[in-house]
Formats: C-alpha cells, sequence, structure tokens
C-alpha cells in the first residue's frame, strides 16, 4: 500500500560519522532518501567520509562541500565546517555526538533525535523516544529501530516488497541481472551472497561449498573478507570482475553494488551472508534464508545482541530449523569450524525457507522508520511550530 507524503515538510539535518565503513552511511543514506521520496521533506545530510558515500552514491563529487543527489543535500562534515542551523529536525546518527560550533549557532531550538544502533534486545522498547534535557534550551529524544510495534521500525521504502515479489517471479530479470556480473548458474545451483566481515571460520566453509552435491554460485561484493578468500584460494591477489572455480563453488568478485542493486543481489540468491546493520535489514526483506554476522564488539557483548534477535526470529521457525540456525550462527560469530553446522543447517532448508518467509511479512505489517520518524517530529512540533511550510 502506497502512503501519502504527510501535510507540512521539515527541514532536517542528519549527522553521520563512518565507523562501520558502509553500515552507517548506508543507513543514513537511505533513510534521507525516504524522507525526501517519500515523506515530502527537505534533507541535509551532513557525512564526514564522502568516498563511502560514493561508493553508494557513484555520481558524487567527493571534492565538494556542499552537493544535492537525489534530492538531499549532501554536505562534507569537516572539523573546520561552517553552520547556520535552521533545521526544525537534527538527527545524530548513531551518537556521533553533533559538533559544539553547530549547538552554539542555534538560534531556536530544533527537534533533536539519537538515532540508535538497531538492537532486538527487550530494553530498547523501554527506551525507544525517552528525551533527555541537554542544556535546559532542548530535549534529546532517543529513536530506537528495531522488531516490534513498541519500536521505530526499520527502513522500507514504499512499493520495496511488490518490486520484490515482481523481481523473483521473473527468471528473466534475475538472468538479465546476474548477467551483467558474468554469472550464469545452471539450473539447480546454489546462489549465496557473501557481504561479512573478516572470520578466520571462513575456510572450513569454502572447503564445505567446494564438495557440495550442486554447483554453487558465491557472489562476492568488494570488501573486508577478501583476504580471507585470497588465503583460501591460495592466490597473490583477487580483484572485482573474477571468476574462480575449486571444485563444486564458483566464486565471482563483484564491484561495490548500489543500494538499489545490492537489493536485486540479496533477491536473487537463496542464501545471503550479512553484516552490521544495513545489508542486515535488507536482506529480512528480501524473504531469503540469511546469516548474520554481527559487528564484533569487546568482551563479546555483540553476542548478546545476536541471540536477543535470534529469539524473535526463532518464533517463526519450527525448533530443529531454529537449532540449526543458531547453531550455524553462533559458530559463524565466534570463528569456530562451520562444516557440521552447514550441512545441518542445509538439512532443514525448506523450514528455514517458510520460516523466514514468515519472518518478513511479520515485520512489514509495521511502519517504517520515515513514517515514524515524520509522525514523532510534527507532533512534537505543532506546539512550537518553526520553519513548516
Amino acid at each position: 500500500m502506497t502512503e501519502s507524503p504527510p501535510r507540512h515538510s521539515l527541514h532536517w539535518d542528519i549527522f553521520c560519522r563512518v565507523i562501520d565503513n558502509f553500515g552507517d552511511a548506508g543507513v543514513c543514506w537511505r533513510l534521507a532518501r525516504q524522507l525526501v521520496r517519500e515523506q515530502g521533506q527537505k534533507v541535509q545530510l551532513w557525512i564526514d567520509e564522502l568516498e563511502v558515500l560514493a561508493q553508494l552514491v557513484p555520481d558524487l563529487d567527493t571534492s565538494a562541500k556542499c552537493q544535492f543527489a537525489e534530492g538531499i543535500c549532501v554536505r562534507h562534515w569537516q572539523t573546520h565546517s561552517t553552520y547556520q542551523p535552521d533545521a526544525d529536525v537534527v538527527i545524530e546518527a548513531f551518537g556521533c555526538t553533533l559538533p559544539a560550533t553547530y549547538l552554539s549557532a542555534i538560534n531556536q531550538p530544533p527537534l533533536w533525535l539519537n538515532l540508535e544502533y538497531l538492537s532486538a534486545e527487550s530494553w530498547v522498547e523501554g527506551c525507544h523516544l525517552l528525551p533527555s534535557p541537554v542544556d535546559g534550551r532542548v530535549k534529546k529524544f532517543f529513536f530506537f529501530p528495531g522488531f516490534t510495534e513498541q519500536t521505530g521500525g526499520l527502513l522500507r521504502e514504499n512499493g520495496l516488497l511488490d518490486e520484490r515479489d515482481a523481481f523473483q517471479k521473473s527468471a528473466t530479470a534475475q538472468t538479465r541481472f546476474l548477467q551483467r556480473f558474468g554469472v550464469e548458474p545452471a539450473s539447480g545451483s546454489l546462489l549465496i551472497s557473501l557481504f561479512c566481515y573478516e572470520n578466520p571460520a571462513l575456510a572450513s566453509w569454502l572447503s564445505a561449498l567446494a564438495e557440495h552435491p550442486t554447483p554453487v554460485h558465491l557472489l562476492i561484493p568488494e570488501g573486508r573478507v577478501q583476504d580471507d578468500i585470497i588465503h583460501w584460494l591460495s592466490l597473490p591477489t583477487i580483484k572485482r570482475g573474477d571468476h574462480i572455480q575449486r571444485g563444486q563453488c564458483h566464486l565471482h568478485i563483484l564491484s561495490f553494488l548500489s543500494p538499489d542493486d545490492y537489493d536485486r543481489l540479496l533477491w536473487c540468491c537463496d542464501l545471503n551472508v550479512v553484516r552490521g546493520e544495513d545489508s542486515f535489514v535488507r536482506a529480512q526483506w528480501a524473504e531469503k534464508p540469511f546469516v548474520w554476522h554481527i559487528y564484533p564488539q569487546q568482551d563479546r557483548v555483540h553476542l548478546d545482541k545476536l541471540d536477543a534477535f535470534l529469539t524473535l526470529y526463532n518464533q517463526c521457525l519450527d525448533p530443529d530449523a531454529a537449532q540449526a540456525v543458531s547453531a550455524f550462527w553462533h559458530n559463524w560469530n565466534e570463528g569456530q569450524n562451520l562444516l557440521s553446522s552447514w550441512r545441518n543447517l542445509l538439512s532443514r532448508w525448506p523450514a528455514i525457507e517458510a520460516g523466514t518467509r514468515a519472518w518478513s511479512g511479520r515485520l512489514s505489517a509495521q511502519k517504517n522508520i520515515s513514517q515514524q520518524l515524520v509522525t514523532f517530529a510534527q507532533k512534537q512540533l505543532i506546539f512550537a511550530p518553526r520553519n513548516v511550510s
């Protein structure tokens, strides 16, 4: 169902400091694009690493301090940037900390939101939209994305699921897409996308894929995992466009994809290995089995977050499939040998496919982040309206 844009157009400043390479930039870019395209908002995106964003937005000029891309004003956020704050809403993405010079230049306090990292932990529901006084003039609200109705939801474009369904029903569309990368799998092949962090257990999995009973096509966008691939292949280097076969495993090194093309890659594959936050969410909209390589943290606290998500996700799987998914995900994230848990995962494949479709359907019933942000902002600002057109 297509939602109508809200009646009022607000001015938004979004600040993004790149920490997890493409994850932070990807989330902020998709959010900015949805606010402009679907919610009728005016958005200025401040980002400290234009080179990273340019991988997602190929026409971006990395030397420009200010430019427009897809209706978004993109500004290079630098140490000595100057500001003329007139935004109605300011988003501090992932606790990146707003510049002191920006705060000191504010005349009329905006609505200040801290967009938090995605988490399935139960405490998130109680903290979503809680205010925190800052300096007596302004309150900062904490906005938590999430997987339940008591959170801010997930990023999802209008029409995304209809587009996905049409693409997945069209063998021709999928074939043409894969042919762009020189990938032409035979009937019955297993297609897997691999976008993850470095992993000492990867070699055990690649060896299992090489001995798979049918051909496996591993589609690998350029990224941090390439050194592990090189080590397993015993090659001096690999580069985009390379097609390498080891047994039944066909490895295809892809150039970095635009956000829309990355969605199509996920839609094509039977299994998607994803990392961080942005690709993790996109895999869930693909309605295909996936593996989440969560961003590793000190003291292994990331494994608590992994288990919190599995608790929700596994509600849509039967007990045997849930056990197989949990075991493989833990082995993957803890760098353990993957051979046994991989075989167990494959033995439960139909149930995992069905459960993943049910999970995606449950999530799609929720309102997306851009809707919820605009609704919340308008409710807050109606008592102190600013430059509302």
